[in-house]
């Protein structure tokens, strides 16, 4: 569906470099990296809003890299919503179709069938002023969808909701996507949104893509210490290696359960992988080690315990019900252990 080829843009102070690409047709594809990596830029890009300095960008085979926006076929909803202020919620819908031309029925068709779906017929005659950030969301989706687009490309979608309506446009992104089976691109930094959206997707850092693959797997195996750090590794260690060891600061040796050939590396560990106990366990995992907690930040839904052991920090999360039952606090003596399949090595 789409393929980006050697693509390259330069600008004042950043740079695109070397970007390529495939996105299978009705995939729901993630743009992922921090603030600054390039991810709007190559949607822009994509969407014909920015030239390349060379490369090529093709959409359903076609080569598209010089061709005017409205001739792309490509719908675009950005983070804030760019509605028009002073036309109303149909008119802005409607908007769209000044560059594609089509049939009067054919239009009242798309119309009545989005006004449905999307749950917006009763607030076409508002000004976007008057809209909620959910509604603001879905009008924009539907200027998107009325030209009826082979591709959509979301800008943080989601950034600007609250956390209910948050949930309730992941419903609505799902179900539009399963019912118009058209691919979709979204840049995103939120993991739980492109988590449960996404099943495919790249991280950008400066400019360049580190990491493309499944989302599951960018999360559980990144081949990079920034996409370690990016995608939450929190126990991220500089190792040297010995025979199936892992060997943290000449302190701690780690069973990685599989010879290794490098002499250095890095060692990541999931904080969800670690489990907390106050006796030493007797179980299949192969890392126990004692330490104590030095901090525990709470995060809502679960804590985030600091333990040290053998002056390196190592980095755990738990529920609050395991902070009660436990007893835990700072300076209280525990017991971290860790499967060798937990393991990733960089």
């Amino acid at each position: 569906m789409i393929r980006i080829k050697d693509l390259s843009i330069q600008l004042a102070g950043f740079s695109l470099d070397d970007i390529n690409l495939n996105i299978l047709d009705g995939e729901f594809f993630a743009l992922m990296g921090p603030t600054g990596a390039g991810k709007t830029l190559l949607l822009e890009a994509i969407a014909g809003l920015i030239k390349p300095r060379r490369g090529k960008i093709e959409i359903d085979g076609k080569d598209v890299t010089y061709l005017p926006p409205e001739k792309r076929k490509i719908g675009i909803v950005y983070q804030d919503y760019a509605l028009f202020p002073h036309l109303t919620v149909l008119e802005n819908i409607r908007y769209g179709l000044h560059f594609h031309k089509i049939k009067k029925d054919e239009e009242k068709k798309r119309l009545n069938y989005l006004a449905d779906q999307l749950k917006i017929r009763p607030i076409l005659e508002r000004y976007p002023e008057n809209l909620s950030g959910g509604e603001k969301q879905r009008v924009a989706l539907a200027r998107a969808l009325i030209i009826n687009p082979k591709l959509l490309l979301l800008d943080e979608p989601l950034s600007a909701l609250d956390p209910v309506f948050r949930e309730e446009m992941k419903k609505e992104l799902k179900e539009v996507h399963k019912s118009h089976k058209i691919t979709f691109l979204m840049v995103s930094h939120d993991f739980s949104d492109v988590l449960s959206l996404a099943g495919k997707g790249a991280i950008m850092n400066q400019g360049r893509i580190e990491q493309i693959g499944d989302i599951s797997e960018i999360f559980q195996k990144p081949i990079s210490h920034f996409v370690a750090d990016f995608v939450g590794m929190k126990n991220l260690f500089k190792v040297s290696f010995k025979e199936t060891k892992a060997i943290i600061n000449d302190a701690i040796e780690v069973e990685t359960g599989k010879t290794l050939k490098n002499s250095y590396g890095y060692l990541a560990i999931r904080p969800e992988d670690i489990v907390i106990s106050k006796e030493k366990l007797t179980s299949s995992m192969r890392n126990n080690f004692k330490g104590v907690v030095k901090n525990i930040l709470n995060h809502g839904f679960y804590h985030e315990l600091h333990i040290e052991v053998e002056k390196i920090i190592f980095k755990a999360l738990v529920t609050k019900n395991s902070i009660i039952e436990l007893r835990l606090e700072k300076g209280t003596t525990v017991y971290l252990s860790f499967k060798a399949a937990s393991i990733h090595i960089l």
